[in-house]
């Protein structure tokens, strides 16, 4: 067999770790040119939304960015299928090329001043790629990741998921972090803004030719021998209705309070907590460099204890502390106070981040996996995660924005009732090596 069909069962553990770091990558690439679109918010909402209010230009501008969540469960569908059908590899390489398509398109979009309501229609449409290729992007890369891990560090390995996916925010930072130092707020305003999205597209080309080189899980290779009739999706999924379920329950407290204090976070450290562009932008580069380094040991800790105990942890603590530490953050006006709170709140993300893919890849069959993985996931994605800095900046528009700190809450909760009823993957997978 030739490099990129051997089984992942029968290579080494150097060719294992290369392929995970490999789709891990790509997935870095994919998340990248996807979280600049919020990094760079502030800086272009007035380019395709000219208005005198601050909030309005960014509830138009997160509006499309919503939309582009609320697409991913067609992405979810369409690609997850496409993975199960054809392979997790051509999955993913499908979805980094949409990727970079989107991100070119933002990248030579003209402005509201140059083509009127054309402009934020190219907008919408290149979010609406990118959310398409996001949606199977998680289903394929979980699965991927969670295949080709051995049995025994499965938690560890499938991490990398989450620190590819935090490393995209982390990218998307450090090159504000290092425009702001070279240019002006006009000049970011009037050009700059476009620069990180010509560095997307190329990168998504990049992204391309490492996972066209990527090895084949066994568990596909296996399943796709077995098979004489190829099955309907829709049917397939059908079979699992408790799975589906879960999937959705677990993903919505921990995908809330992800995008709250990762994308939302900036915004409201400018808007509410009244640090300037520069100081929200450190605080979010520092915090989340944390929150990478600390998922794969959350993920071997799950190894060790148990899947469960680690969704725990985040289900009671970010039940009980969400109210209170949103609400201090937001009465200071400290830069230290609020990068400490900050963190407090992503190590606590931590227990949902780090194990969620391969908690939802233990729970589905080979031919299914990427489906039922990646279709309720963009459901629940679409729903509460890129939602979350609309309703935010909604509750704080109209003048309440502690009702959105309650919202998280409620549906932490919810997700933790979740994570105490249903049983520990680790013990029940149904990944097979």
């Amino acid at each position: 067999m030739s490099a990129t069909t051997t089984p992942s069962s029968d290579i080494t553990v150097g060719h294992r770790i290369k392929s995970i770091l490999g789709g891990s990558i790509g997935n870095l690439i994919e998340w990248y040119d996807f979280y600049i679109y919020n990094f760079f918010a502030l800086y272009f909402a007035k380019s395709f939304f000219p208005n005198s209010n601050p909030t309005a230009q960014l509830l138009n501008t997160f509006g499309i960015y919503a939309i582009g969540f609320l697409i991913r469960p067609v992405g979810g569908w369409v690609l997850g299928a496409y993975a199960d059908r054809a392979g997790r590899r051509a999955a993913l390489s499908l979805s980094v090329t949409l990727m970079c398509l989107g991100s070119l398109m933002i990248a030579i979009a003209p402005t509201f001043a140059t083509a009127g309501v054309w402009a934020p229609i190219i907008l919408l449409a290149a979010r609406l790629l990118q959310g398409i290729s996001l949606g199977g992007e998680y289903g394929a890369s979980a699965t991927y990741l969670s295949e080709v891990a051995g049995a025994k560090n499965r938690g560890f390995y499938s991490s990398f998921q989450y620190v590819t996916l935090i490393g995209g925010q982390v990218l998307g930072s450090l090159t504000l972090l290092i425009m702001q130092s070279q240019f002006t707020g006009a000049e970011l305003e009037a050009w700059g803004w476009r620069v990180p999205f010509y560095i997307g597209a190329a990168c998504a080309v990049f992204g391309l030719y490492l996972r066209r080189g990527l090895v084949e899980s066994a568990a596909f290779i296996k399943t796709q021998a077995e098979q004489t009739v190829r099955p309907n999706p829709f049917r397939e999924l059908l079979k699992h209705p408790r799975a589906v379920a879960l999937v959705f329950g677990l993903t919505m407290g921990g995908t809330t309070a992800f995008y709250t204090y990762t994308t939302y976070m900036p915004a409201f450290l400018v808007n509410t907590v009244k640090l300037s562009r520069d100081q929200a932008t450190q605080i979010s580069f520092i915090t989340l460099l944390i929150f990478a380094c600390l998922q794969p040991l959350a993920g071997a800790i799950s190894d060790r204890i148990g899947r469960r105990p680690v969704l725990m942890f985040f289900g009671i603590f970010g039940t009980l502390g969400t109210v209170p530490l949103l609400t201090i953050l937001s009465g200071t006006r400290d830069y230290t106070t609020a990068l400490l709170l900050s963190l407090a709140a992503l190590v606590v993300v931590t227990g949902y981040t780090s194990i969620n893919a391969v908690v939802k890849a233990e729970l589905f069959p080979a031919n299914v996996r990427a489906l039922g993985v990646g279709f309720p996931y963009a459901l629940a994605a679409s729903m509460f995660g890129g939602t979350a800095p609309l309703i935010a900046l909604s509750f704080k528009d109209a003048g309440h924005e502690s009702w959105f700190y309650w919202y998280v809450t409620v549906l932490i909760a919810i997700s933790c009732v979740v994570y105490a009823t249903m049983r520990d993957t680790k013990k029940t997978s149904l990944i097979v090596d």
